[in-house]
């Protein structure tokens, strides 16, 4: 295949899914022999673990009076490197990406949406249908069914340009045993560990997680990520009494989340609302036993070959909740069910059928609605 320089444009530098799942491409169809680069409109973390020849255009989040400045410099960085095709991840990434793409001459222009609709801003999804349904998109992937049903209640010309494109992902086992993860991470040793990978924000409701602490002295909570819920988290421990059992690790890099998996007997999952679940995903692949939101999305993902990988429940019903954590902590035989099945989640995410899709797009080939349903199914 003809070699392609390709652009990939994010919205905040972190370690999160989005990220993660540019870091793939980029890594993957650089090995390829494309040629790939990455920017980020700003820095939202410290500990971001850049992929190579990455740009980011802000240190902060740019306010109103930088946009244009911010705009300029996105533009100036598409145009020097002359990409033969943009991706643009997240809401912000496609409404902002995509027009300066166009507008620093790029040929092919793919919009990923990776946001759950409901999380998204009423004027940025208006700005969204009107792109797509312009041309401004070449092409715009989904990585669920959930989503996909979502999307094509658009415009016609909108929903023709939607390809499922399940999302792939790499292993995150880790070589160390729990009591070596436990000891390295601080976590202490003799106790049921729940921990959770995610970013610190109400949507991803870890406060029920908290709540449950106060009648299960003997849990902890570890607690993988940043963000802007960290203070209220904080005093809501302090409040339930529990600021022993809550254990805030900050962010971890790509290559240092198989450690924090390792430690954790359960993983906890209670979002309010994704479009895909990877950090679940990658708990379960790794045999963590999940207990995760009954969500349609995540019952959706966190299956393969018609059985669940997670354990669901109403995470609004304390109650209900602890009791599947209860349920997976004490029955040894649902546990190792759950765990049996985390080869099948690495089949049916495939890295390499997503980098394949991906790269069919970034050089203007149709990637069919049937061949990418057989990939989710």
């Amino acid at each position: 295949m003809k070699r392609r320089r390709i652009v990939f444009v994010q919205t905040q530098a972190e370690n999160a899914g989005a990220q993660e799942v540019s870091r793939l491409l980029g890594e993957q169809l650089t090995n390829r022999g494309h040629e790939v680069r990455h920017v980020f409109f700003y820095r939202k973390s410290e500990d971001f673990s850049a992929p190579p020849n990455t740009f980011i255009i802000c240190d902060k989040r740019p306010s109103k009076a930088e946009i244009f400045s911010f705009l300029t410099g996105l533009y100036k960085f598409i145009k020097e490197f002359e990409p033969d095709c943009v991706f643009c991840f997240q809401h912000f990434g496609n409404v902002l990406g995509a027009p300066v793409a166009r507008l620093a001459g790029c040929p092919v222009i793919v919009a990923n949406q990776v946001t759950a609709p409901s999380l998204i801003n009423p004027v940025l999804t208006a700005l969204d249908k009107v792109f797509g349904v312009i041309g401004l998109y070449d092409s715009i992937t989904v990585n669920s069914n959930f989503l996909l049903d979502a999307y094509t209640q658009r415009p016609k010309r909108y929903v023709e340009k939607l390809t499922l494109i399940p999302q792939g992902f790499e292993t995150k086992k880790s070589d160390v045993d729990k009591a070596t993860a436990r000891l390295e991470l601080g976590l202490p040793e003799d106790v049921a560990l729940l921990g959770c990978s995610a970013r610190l924000n109400p949507a991803k409701q870890l406060d029920k997680v908290i709540a449950i602490l106060p009648n299960k002295p003997d849990w902890h909570f570890a607690i993988a990520g940043q963000g802007p819920d960290y203070n209220r988290l904080m005093e809501l421990a302090a409040k339930h009494g529990v600021t022993s059992q809550v254990h805030f690790l900050g962010e971890f890099s790509p290559d240092r989340i198989g450690v924090f998996l390792a430690s954790l007997d359960v993983f906890v999952f209670p979002s309010a609302a994704e479009s895909f679940g990877l950090a679940a995903i990658e708990a379960a692949q790794v045999g963590v036993p999940v207990v995760a939101n009954s969500l349609p999305v995540l019952q959706e993902v966190l299956q393969a070959n018609g059985a669940p990988c997670a354990l669901f429940a109403d995470v609004s019903n304390t109650a209900e909740f602890s009791s599947a954590i209860e349920t997976v902590l004490t029955d040894q035989d649902l546990a190792n069910s759950l765990r049996d099945r985390s080869d099948d989640l690495k089949m049916r995410y495939s890295l390499d059928a997503m980098v394949d899709a991906y790269e069919n797009l970034a050089v203007g080939n149709d990637v069919s609605f049937s061949t990418n349903e057989a990939l989710a199914s």
